[in-house]
């Protein structure tokens, strides 16, 4: 059976530097029938249990730390018995929401993760945050940005631990090296391509 991305959307909030905002964020999950990876944890197990139904997750891989996306990690990693995946770049930005609960492995640039019979690619991507990471699905014509890259440039900037000409020179050197044709599926809102934003950003 071939591999397949679902996707849900799920509502909440963002808090870093003090301030806190109303956010919807997108759940992705990789998989076929039987198993499956859930890419981040934003603020509702069950809504992202409704995206894997009856399937084995495999693994909770996270974009990066940022409260909206690792949430409830620990919550849907004791429900599913999922291991959690992170860059170890971002330790600092999980300890804000979890400092009693550590991630249970960590991810590298270049790894692959392994799912349905598909392969996902780890790019490190810092600069929204220092271990952002992207997952390329050569096999789907996909990647998946997490807030690295989203429908019109590159991802916030303006808080702690964040670099814009890091994440700039990171989106070129990783992301824009990708097919122009690939489907860019984003933390938040709609997709794009890579086409469209190395042409919106320049290469």
């Amino acid at each position: 059976m071939v591999a397949r991305v679902d996707h849900a959307v799920t509502s909440g909030t963002f808090s870093l530097d003090g301030g806190t905002f109303e956010v919807d964020n997108n759940v992705w999950v990789v998989g076929d029938d039987t198993e499956c990876v859930v890419i981040d944890a934003p603020h509702s197990v069950e809504d992202i249990l409704a995206v894997v139904g009856e399937r084995t997750v495999t693994a909770i891989v996270c974009t990066h730390a940022h409260d909206d996306h690792v949430r409830v990690a620990p919550d849907l990693a004791e429900r599913t018995g999922a291991p959690i995946w992170l860059h170890p770049d971002d330790e600092p930005l999980w300890e804000l929401t979890h400092a009693s609960h550590r991630w249970d492995d960590n991810l590298a640039d270049g790894q692959e993760i392994t799912v349905a019979g598909t392969t996902l690619q780890v790019l490190h991507t810092p600069g929204h945050a220092p271990g952002g990471v992207c997952l390329y699905a050569p096999d789907l014509g996909c990647v998946f940005t997490g807030d690295t890259l989203f429908n019109g440039g590159p991802g916030a900037t303006g808080r702690s631990f964040s670099d814009l000409p890091t994440l700039e020179a990171s989106i070129r050197a990783k992301l824009f090296a990708l097919p122009e044709e690939t489907v860019v599926h984003t933390g938040h809102g709609e997709d794009t391509t890579i086409g469209a934003e190395a042409e919106n950003l320049g290469r």
